[in-house]
Parts: C-alpha cells; structure tokens; sequence
C-alpha cells in the first residue's frame, strides 16, 4: 500500500548517512522516492555508497551542512540533475555540550547554534526556489521535545529547536501562497549512538549511574518507552506525501508522549 506512496517524489536530506536521517532515507527510498542525500561523517558516506551503488534513486554527497560555501556546492550538484525538488528534510543537528550555562565555553554555544540552526538557513534558502519551480510541496525540519520544554543542563541544544520551530511556523506563514507545506518533528529519546553519548555525558556531570540516567530517560514519556528512528522516518514520509496535502505549520511530537525532559 505504500509501496509508490512517493514515487518519484524528488527529496533532498541533509545528514542521512545515520541515524534519523539514514532511517527516513531508507523509508523514503522503499516508497520510491529519488533522494538527494549529504553527510560529513565519510566513514558513514562510504558504507553507504557499498550499500546503494546500484540504486538509480539515490544521489550521495559529501557536505558539512554548517558551511556555506560547501551547501552551495551540494545545490549545484543537485541543480546539475534536476531543476525542481519535492521535499527538504533539514535534519542535521548536534546534541551540543552538557552543563549549567555559565560553565559552558562561547565555542561550543555557537558550533551548536550554527549546525543545528544556521544550517536549516543555509538548505532552505537554497531549496525554496526549486519547491517554488515545482509549484509546492514539504519542508520537513527536524526539532526535538527539548524545542518545546527547554532542557536542562542542555540549553546550547534547547535553544537551537526552539529556533527551529520559530523558523518553521514563519515558513509556513511566507510560503503557504506557494503550496509549499513546512513542518517540525519533535522526537523523543531515540534510541541510538548520540542518546549513549547525552547519557554518558548527563552521568558524568551529575556523578550518577548510566543506567539510572537511562531509565529516567525512558520514563520521560507516558508510554515509558524508547523512540526508533523508523518511527521519525516514518512520520517524514507521511508528510512529504499528498495525504498530508493540507498540514502545515504544525509542530508534530514523535516522542510517546513526552511529559518531561530533566
């Protein structure tokens, strides 16, 4: 049933060669979407490249979505093939460093800021035009439940998803005459190599076990569970899809019904 639920839907992700973005990569190309595809990490890009060599439907670039020059590089490539896409899914971020605000350095606030913020300026500016060309569809930025209730000892992160959603609701606002649809997902604690490194980081801060940490982790959502990344895929393939043809604006939580985040 949707098996063609994207067919030839043209999609540009950022940072899909792990995690979230790897994941909805793998939905989007299972319901025959074309993807353009860019990741920093060349270790995660090569596996990638092994895998999906022969698929027709899949572009793979190398970029660091926090500079300028370098996504300018990936969009001309990406301009080389086709002049219109259908989907953006900014979904580049870093969880930032863990601590109380006046121990953390200048550096890391602004790394944090630029990649997880800046670099959705960077995609959109540059992918407006070409959903314009296509006479609508979707941006898709992905925030997080920290851009909805702070989170503490986390606020370089925080303060990036709630910007994020500033961003999403404005888009919304300036590009619904064009049928272009923009939209936030919030996902809970995914289950996954950077939420092992938040925990490791939150026990050696707070001198208390992985394990506690973990468990109150988990017990943050009502439903006490683990968020997979599939599930974050899995929503961006709804929204990128003419089923979701009149949702925009909205800030949408994959997250088991987070009730909390300390």
């Amino acid at each position: 049933m949707t098996k063609n639920l994207l067919k030839n839907k043209k999609i540009v992700i950022s940072a899909a060669a792990s995690g979230i973005g790897l994941a909805t990569l793998k939905v989007c190309l299972s319901r025959g979407a074309k993807l353009f595809i860019c990741d920093n990490n060349e270790n995660f890009l090569n596996n990638l490249i092994k895998k999906y060599k022969s698929n027709k439907n899949l572009s793979i670039y190398k970029c660091d979505a926090s500079n300028e020059k370098e996504v300018e590089n990936f969009f001309k490539k990406i301009k080389a093939k086709t002049s219109k896409i259908d989907c953006l899914i900014n979904n580049v971020g870093i969880a930032g460093p863990t601590g109380t605000i006046e121990k953390l350095s200048s550096k890391d606030w602004e790394k944090t800021l630029k990649v997880n913020v800046t670099s959705h300026f960077y995609f959109s500016k540059l992918a407006i035009p070409m959903l314009k060309k296509n006479k609508g569809g979707s941006i898709i930025n992905i925030s997080s439940g920290a851009g909805i209730m702070g989170f503490p000892l986390r606020s370089p992160y925080a303060a990036s998803k709630w910007a994020v959603i500033g961003m999403t609701k404005t888009l919304a606002m300036e590009l619904g005459n064009y049928k272009i649809r923009v939209n936030a997902i919030c996902p809970g604690t995914i289950k996954g190599d950077r939420m092992v490194r938040v925990i490791r980081d939150k026990s050696k801060f707070l001198k208390m076990s992985k394990k506690k940490i973990e468990k109150e982790f988990i017990s943050m959502a009502s439903m006490n569970c683990w968020i997979k990344e599939e599930d974050v895929g899995k929503m961006c393939g709804f929204l990128i899809s003419d089923d979701a043809v009149t949702i925009s604006g909205q800030v949408i939580g994959v997250d088991g019904n987070a009730i909390r985040l300390d």
